[in-house]
């Protein structure tokens, strides 16, 4: 296994839509076999899923990010987050200033410290974005992904049904209250 010095996390372009595509299926398949539908993992594109990286990397929104993570064999892992829309009365929307939308990294990667150095980095752009706290979702019946949250001070306020995958899916919401606690 690397160590996280083999790794450069660096912001996401149009040209890392492929490596990201590979990723995020990956990822999948490794992580979620007996958790989602095994005919819907099968399922999965990893040039549809480019395209759709293609497509978010150059139309980026305002206040939202993709970071990937690089090492000698390629890219093994990415972030995504944003700034969320506040209220009408100017508070944050769903309990936070900012959410990662997905933090995927695969396998051979885990245990060198990857997925923290993502969730980081991802914090400090938002920090820098304005962002004072962080929320994240996570399916509830990923136990090594909560531990993951957990351990890094995440602190579960929220859960809710998972649309798509069908009945008796949840999620659970975890916030950083004060995105200080990751981006150091």
């Amino acid at each position: 296994m690397e160590d996280l010095l083999d790794y450069a996390i660096l912001p996401a372009g149009p040209g890392d839509a492929g490596d990201l595509g590979r990723v995020h299926v990956k990822s999948w398949r490794e992580t979620y076999p007996g958790i989602l539908p095994q005919a819907a993992l099968d399922r999965m594109s990893a040039p549809a899923h480019a395209r759709r990286f293609r497509h978010e990397l150059m139309q980026a929104k305002e206040g939202q990010s993709i970071l990937a993570a690089e090492g000698a064999e390629g890219v093994v892992g990415y972030v995504a987050g944003g700034i969320l829309p506040t209220t009408r009365r100017g508070g944050p929307a769903r309990g936070a200033d900012a959410e990662v939308f997905t933090l995927y990294v695969l396998r051979q990667a885990q245990g060198a410290g990857v997925g923290r150095a993502l969730l980081r980095a991802s914090a400090r752009v938002l920090k820098a974005q304005g962002a004072s706290s962080l929320m994240l979702f996570v399916l509830t019946r990923n136990e090594r992904a909560r531990g993951f949250y957990e351990r890094l001070g995440g602190e579960a306020f929220a859960e809710v049904a998972s649309h798509g995958w069908g009945e008796g899916l949840t999620e659970t919401a975890y916030r950083w209250s004060d995105i200080g606690v990751l981006a150091g």
